[in-house]
C-alpha cells in the first residue's frame, strides 16, 4: 500500500471514532427538565387573605335594654347600688327585658318592669347604637360580621366601594341587613330589600355608585343574635 493511501485511511478512522464518541456523550447527557417553567405570559396568582371578624363594641356606650341572666335566679332588684340588708324592692326571673337609666358601677338603674338598681354581670346587654366602619385586610374582599342586639336600637357596618364593583351579603345567623347607597342619609333607597320580615338570607348586586355604603341591623323590639358575610369585589 502506498504511503498516501495509509495516511487517508487512519484520517479516516479518527473521524469515525471522535463521530461515533460524539453521538455517544449525547446519547448520556439527560434531555432539559422543562416540568417547572412558566409561560411568560402566564397570569399569576395572588393569595386572598381570609375574612377579618367584625364584632360590635360592648362598652363605652349607652345601654337602654338589658336581659336577665342570673345564674342563680331570681335576679335581686335593689334600691341601690349596693349588697345591703334590706334593700331588695323586688325579684326578676331570667329572660326578663329590662329597660336602663343609667349604668353606675357595675350596677345598672331599671325602671320598668321594676324601678331600682341590678347588677349588670347578672344581666346580658349591648351597645344600643352602633356605627362601626369596616376595612378589608391587605388583599383581602371580605369580612364575617357578628354580633348581638339586646332590646331596641340599630347597629350599622359601613364600608366603602367603588362603581361597579359586586357586593354579596350571605346571612348565617338572624336578619339580612338593609344596605344604603352613598349619600343616603335617611335610608330610603334599600338596595337589598332585608329586614327581618323579608324572609331573605342573601343578595348580591352591582354598587350604583362610589362612596360609603351603609349596612343596617334593626332590632326588632328586642333583638337578636346575627352574623353574616359581607363580600365585595
Amino acid at each position: 500500500m502506498k504511503r498516501a493511501q495509509i495516511i487517508v485511511s487512519v484520517l479516516a478512522g479518527l473521524s469515525t471514532a471522535v463521530g461515533v464518541a460524539s453521538a455517544t456523550i449525547q446519547s448520556k447527557s439527560p434531555a432539559p427538565d422543562t416540568s417547572s417553567t412558566t409561560p411568560a405570559n402566564a397570569p399569576v396568582e395572588i393569595a386572598q387573605s381570609n375574612p377579618i371578624v367584625i364584632t360590635p363594641p360592648t362598652t363605652g356606650c349607652k345601654i337602654t335594654q338589658a336581659k336577665v341572666a342570673d345564674p342563680n335566679p331570681p335576679l335581686n332588684v335593689r334600691s341601690s347600688p349596693q349588697v345591703a340588708n334590706g334593700n331588695i324592692v323586688g325579684k326578676l326571673n331570667n329572660g326578663t327585658f329590662v329597660s336602663v337609666a343609667q349604668e353606675k358601677n357595675g350596677w345598672l338603674q331599671i325602671t320598668d318592669p321594676v324601678r331600682g338598681w341590678v347588677a349588670k354581670n347578672r344581666t346580658e346587654s349591648s351597645c344600643s347604637q352602633v356605627s362601626q366602619r369596616i376595612t378589608f385586610a391587605p388583599r383581602g374582599d371580605s369580612a364575617i360580621v357578628r354580633g348581638q342586639i339586646i332590646g331596641g336600637g340599630s347597629h350599622s357596618y359601613i364600608i366603602r366601594a367603588t362603581k361597579g364593583q359586586t357586593m354579596t351579603v350571605t346571612v348565617q345567623k338572624g336578619a339580612l341587613p338593609f344596605i344604603f347607597p352613598p349619600n343616603d342619609p335617611y335610608g330610603r333607597n334599600d338596595l337589598s330589600g332585608g329586614g327581618h320580615y323579608s324572609g331573605k338570607t342573601n343578595w348580591t348586586g352591582k354598587l350604583p355608585a362610589t362612596g360609603d355604603y351603609t349596612l343596617t341591623l334593626d332590632s326588632n323590639f328586642k333583638g337578636f343574635e346575627y352574623e353574616f358575610l359581607l363580600r365585595v369585589k
